[in-house]
This record gives C-alpha cells, sequence and structure tokens, in this order.
C-alpha cells in the first residue's frame, strides 16, 4: 500500500508539496497518479507519471502542479502551487504496473489519502 504525506491547511495563493512513499522493491516499472476528491464529489484525476517520466495533467491543474518521481527513493511528488479553495479535498496516490492513465479504474494499488485545505 502506498503512503502520502504533506497534507494540510494553507491559504489560497500558497503552495504545497505531496509525497507518495512506495513501499515495494521494484518501484521502476511502475506508473503513479494522483487523484483528489473533495466532500460531495467524485474522485477526479489530477496527474500522473509514467515510469519514462513523461507526465500528464488534468485541465484543472494544469499550470499549478507539478508531478514528478525519484526512483532511487521511491517516491512520487506533487509540488501544487497558487492553491485555490476548490482544491481541497482528500489526496490519493496510485499506482500500475505499465503505462500511466486518468482513469482510477486503471490503478489496482492505492494510499490512504492525505488532506488538502485551502482556505482563508
Amino acid at each position: 500500500q502506498l503512503v502520502e504525506s504533506g497534507g494540510g491547511l494553507v491559504q489560497p495563493g500558497d503552495s504545497l508539496a505531496l509525497r507518495c512513499i512506495w513501499p515495494g522493491r521494484t518501484f521502476d516499472w511502475f506508473s503513479v497518479g494522483w487523484f483528489r476528491q473533495a466532500p460531495g464529489k467524485e474522485r477526479e484525476f489530477a496527474a500522473s507519471i509514467h515510469y519514462t517520466n513523461i507526465t500528464l495533467s488534468g485541465d484543472s491543474v494544469k499550470g499549478r502542479f507539478t508531478i514528478s518521481r525519484d526512483n532511487a527513493e521511491k517516491v512520487v511528488y506533487l509540488q501544487m502551487n497558487n492553491l485555490r479553495p476548490e482544491d481541497t479535498a482528500v489526496y490519493y496516490c496510485a499506482a500500475r504496473a505499465g503505462t500511466y492513465s486518468d482513469y482510477e479504474g486503471d490503478y489496482p494499488i492505492w494510499g490512504q489519502g492525505t488532506q488538502v485545505t485551502v482556505s482563508s
């Protein structure tokens, strides 16, 4: 199971960096995605990164969020800049062997989530 960290309460315009730690032995061939779920809403795709470091971002976060990975440390990061109140959600990371995807159903491995709240 993946482990997320880095969430918290911030003000609009602030930045946060989320971490997703991979506990397994083999990480290089897995693609990882970040999804988020706001209260009363369906889970939404935020960003994903292929095991070759190609990235994909959702329209709502494009230009503000950046996904990256460190295979040696087995960590995937989600750098979130210029946060808005509508970014408030529980953020989940998920992993799958092979290529990346923006569909949550393609990811069999999930973390427990970390809460991000953006409020003044």
